[in-house]
């Protein structure tokens, strides 16, 4: 009985783990999305300097 539950533990750890990661890799994605996004639409200043859209 111990081991069966100690399998059904693993399986739900398991699946909860690649959930979890695979949702990080959309996540990822996106937020690359938006940093080209931002870097291809930057706007230029006055003297011709580019400036940045975030601010670090």
């Amino acid at each position: 009985m111990v081991p069966l539950l100690l399998v059904l533990l693993l399986a739900v750890v398991l699946f909860g783990a690649g959930f979890a990661l695979k949702m990080l890799w959309w996540i990822a994605l996106a937020v690359l999305v938006v940093w080209l996004l931002g870097f291809l639409m930057r706007s230029t200043t006055a003297h011709g300097a580019r400036s940045r859209w975030y601010r670090w």
